[in-house]
């Protein structure tokens, strides 16, 4: 009876870790409901979101390296993804946030909201692990997929183009 105790509660443990391991996002394929304070200390939510054929939620670190370089990268492609809403949402100070946006002149898009997530709410949502993490959603805010490193590769914008291309 004991060694049938003793399994049970080795498979609770198991399931618990993998419940743990398991990020929302995977079992909830629509756009989280989320809630950032911009730059302009006002709030802005998935509530707000425009009507675009594609939305990327990108969490990102101002201080990233690898985050300045997705920046500049989108920056430079944005002809091409003009369709794309972009929500960059950080947990750094508004003023980090924001000199990140005008120093990247991702302020000037309209297809641009950048704000902080004072809950933590997005890197629980996703379980981010490294930045900068992208999730991208259709136009129906159904999840189509996610970069996500160090698991995937960070994204870049051609990747980007790529798969909204093959919509």
């Amino acid at each position: 009876m004991k060694k049938i105790f003793s399994i049970v509660i080795v498979l609770l443990a198991a399931v618990s870790v993998q419940a743990q391991n398991d990020a929302p996002y995977k079992s909830n394929p629509n756009i989280p409901a989320f809630s950032i304070q911009q730059g302009d200390s006002t709030w802005f939510s998935a509530a707000q979101l425009p009507k675009y054929d594609y939305t990327a939620i990108v969490y990102f670190s101002p201080t990233c390296g690898h985050c300045q370089i997705a920046a500049q990268d989108i920056v430079a492609h944005m002809d091409s993804l003009k369709n794309v809403f972009f929500v960059f949402v950080s947990y750094n100070p508004l003023n980090e946030i924001r000199e990140f946006g005008e120093h990247y002149k991702l302020n000037v898009f309209p297809n641009v909201r950048m704000g902080r997530d004072p809950k933590y709410f997005v890197p629980s949502f996703y379980r981010v692990e490294a930045t900068p993490y992208v999730a991208v959603y259709d136009k129906n805010h159904k999840l189509m997929d996610v970069f996500d490193p160090p698991h995937k590769p960070a994204m870049e914008a051609s990747q980007l183009i790529e798969l909204i291309n093959k919509k």
